[in-house]
């Protein structure tokens, strides 16, 4: 199993950008595909993106075009890179192993202002 932490939120105003990332150490990070997930207040937890083991992604359609997933392998890490951002991506971020959901980590808060 990966254990994993999410860094790299923060306060950012509508149009800014954030790179968040995502540790993982436990297992061979390799072998996984890895997401990234938001729950915004109130709302359900969502896969915003997702990058397989191969490194072909996928997105949800609301950050398509402003929103890139990607990982490296040697440093066991995947990360997002958000672009654009609308208040509407105000959430707290996760990532993790969507074929196998593991344990979630503490996330981190993205917070967009208008």
């Amino acid at each position: 199993q990966v254990q994993l932490v999410e860094s790299g939120g923060g306060l950012v105003q509508a149009g800014g950008s954030l790179r968040l990332s995502c540790a993982a150490s436990g297992s061979i990070f390799s072998i996984y595909a890895m997401g990234w997930y938001r729950q915004a207040p109130g709302k359900q937890r969502e896969l915003v993106a997702r990058i397989s083991r191969a490194g072909g992604t996928n997105y949800i359609d609301s950050v398509k075009g402003r929103f890139t997933i990607s990982r490296d392998n040697a440093k066991s890490t995947v990360f997002l890179q958000m672009n654009s951002l609308k208040p509407e991506d105000t959430a707290v971020y996760y990532c993790n192993t969507p074929d196998t959901l593991g344990d979630w980590g503490q996330g981190t808060q993205v917070t967009v202002s208008s």
